[in-house]
């Protein structure tokens, strides 16, 4: 009995060791093989939570009024790009970074393009890193992410892809899957590479909700131009304000360089908004790059359309302005002899009030009259010429059937041989000129 306990003892005993020594054996061999394996990798999620601390949502204010809402990202250490319809009567903004619930008071703005509906925020009191923008042009099919503040522990991530690239109401934008709430105006699109290819918004485009983004090479382009002077963000306003105005009321006259030469032009101090909106507009850069998209022989020219920037050659121009109008100021006296600029607007039966548009001006170069053409002209549009108007357009020659339904601004001091030289042209079907001209730049002249 006692050998046969002996016997299944040692048998036992063998058997544990072998098991011991097998594990062993296993441990060691699953280390050795680990250790060959390529490191795992590093999660997604952490990966898009590295951008947060870039992120923003920006508050916007009436002094303690809160605006808007809307998103942001730092493009610099201390600079913010967003968008430029979040600050309409804004004097003030905070920005909450992504990774924490901190404000930060806004500075001011360093630039703002309303034709991209962009401005660039400083930032002093908090420094970020900037995400890195995308140069030249997404493909298309890439995939495409817009990242949220996370709720609780959750990152929101929507993915969707790039569907196209066009130019839309004169703009370049990207066209996206992703879906982009309101709530999400501003926020940067990324793609797989971690860079930013624009900043997005929605629009309705073809009578369709579509998803959209203004390109990073916009955004560049911002960066740029941008200088070191920090503006109050009242600045931002469709208004002048009474100081800026006085001041104004001051200048020589604005230069509008083309490349067919220089136009130099009086402003009115009678008309006070409309000089004010002109030198604003001037001041920001809108007018820079625009097309002469419109030469009437007999008549003038017309440039100031928002549309006109980016403008393929058979792109339908001349429809967009600055997103406001400007009323009426028929002024007694003021006609619209030769030299002569006013603001063009849309027709009676689609705006009653005369409003003018926000941006568009016009020159007159005219042609000469007679007497029986002037009669003809006040039986169709009810204005009463004066003798005094009769010789000028009998002799210097104007645009007398605008007379009194127009809003008249400023008058051409010199460089009505360039007013002329384009006048003469050659235009397609709807006035635009075959060879694309542009002004160059409008300068203020104090």
């Amino acid at each position: 009995m006692m050998k046969h306990l002996f016997r299944l003892s040692g048998m036992i005993l063998i058997s544990v060791m072998v098991l011991v020594f097998a594990q062993c054996g296993q441990r060691t061999t699953t280390k050795e093989d680990s250790s060959k394996q390529p490191a795992p990798p590093q999660n997604e999620d952490v990966m898009w939570k590295d951008a947060l601390a870039s992120l923003v949502t920006i508050n916007t204010f009436d002094n303690d009024r809160i605006l808007e809402i809307g998103q942001g990202f730092f493009v610099d250490s201390q600079i913010v790009v967003t968008r430029l319809s979040f600050f309409n009567e804004a004097n003030r903004a905070l920005i909450f970074p992504h990774n924490g619930d901190k404000g930060f008071e806004v500075d001011g703005f360093l630039y703002l393009d309303r034709i991209s509906d962009l401005i660039l925020l400083k930032v002093s009191a908090v420094k970020r890193p900037p995400l890195e923008l995308f140069k030249g042009q997404a493909p298309n099919a890439a995939k495409s992410f817009i990242v949220s503040k996370p709720t609780g522990a959750t990152l929101q991530l929507r993915t969707g892809q790039v569907e196209g690239y066009s130019v839309v109401a004169g703009l370049p934008l990207y066209q996206v899957s992703n879906q982009i709430l309101r709530s999400s105006f501003g926020a940067p699109i990324f793609v797989s590479n971690r860079q930013v290819i624009g900043i997005g918004f929605s629009d309705v485009v073809d009578y369709k909700q579509r998803s959209l983004a203004v390109p990073s090479t916009i955004i560049s382009e911002l960066l740029h131009k941008a200088g070191q002077e920090v503006k109050p963000l009242a600045e931002t306003r469709s208004q002048t304000d009474l100081k800026k105005s006085e001041e104004n009321s001051r200048i020589r006259g604005v230069r509008v360089s083309t490349e067919v030469g220089e136009i130099t032009i009086r402003l009115l101090n009678e008309i006070p908004e409309y000089r004010d909106n002109f030198i604003r507009l001037a001041e920001e850069g809108y007018y820079d790059s625009l097309l002469v998209h419109r030469v009437i022989g007999g008549f003038g020219i017309q440039s100031g359309a928002a549309d006109t920037r980016y403008a393929g050659k058979d792109d339908v121009v001349g429809w967009k302005g600055p997103g406001y109008t400007l009323p009426a100021h028929i002024t007694p006296g003021k006609f619209h002899r030769r030299g002569t600029v006013g603001s063009p607007r849309k027709p009676d039966r689609e705006n009653s009030r005369k409003r003018s548009d926000g941006s568009q001006y016009y020159i007159v170069s005219g042609r000469v009259y007679n007497d029986l053409e002037l009669n003809e002209i006040e039986k169709e549009t009810g204005y009463r010429f004066t003798p005094a108007q009769r010789e000028v357009y009998r002799s210097i020659g104007g645009a007398p059937h605008l007379d009194g339904s127009y809003t008249i601004f400023g008058e051409v001091t010199s460089g009505m041989e360039v007013v002329d030289a384009i006048s003469k042209v050659e235009v397609e079907r709807e006035f635009r000129p075959v060879k694309d001209i542009r002004v160059h730049k409008v300068t203020i002249l104090r």
